[in-house]
């Protein structure tokens, strides 16, 4: 069966997948300075809850293949980086400014769209 999403580290998988658990889907650029300054915050997030919860990255800029590795390796993005538009898997609109970062509950609702960058702190608070 054709995946519904596709991650860059090669791995694939369906929506009903990611079901029962949390996921949390952030939208990062470059040339978003909070964006790289809350990335040790959401690995450290995605390591200590990685069991209950799906994160992924998303680059806004929809980079692939090598560009997206140079800066993957360069802001030590260290949590799984989705290729597929997450707005096309979930229905959302385009988020009106970065960082953001949508949050899923385990039945597949998006419950909240934050903006502005989030610490570990901040993302366990949404997930009550």
């Amino acid at each position: 069966s054709k995946a519904d999403y596709y991650l860059f580290d090669g791995t694939k998988g369906n929506l009903e997948d990611l079901e029962g658990k949390w996921i949390i889907v952030n939208y990062w650029a470059d040339w978003c300075p909070p964006c790289i300054k809350e990335m040790p915050e959401l690995t450290a997030f995605y390591r200590n809850n990685r069991e209950e919860v799906n994160v992924f990255a998303y680059n806004f800029d929809g980079l692939e293949g090598h560009e997206l590795q140079e800066q993957i390796l360069r802001f030590k993005v260290s949590i799984p980086s989705i290729l597929t538009d997450p707005g096309d898997l979930f229905g959302w609109e385009v988020p009106p400014s970065l960082p953001a970062t949508f949050i899923i509950d385990p039945k597949g609702n998006t419950i909240e769209m934050l903006i502005g960058p989030q610490t570990e702190a901040s993302l366990n608070e949404a997930l009550k």
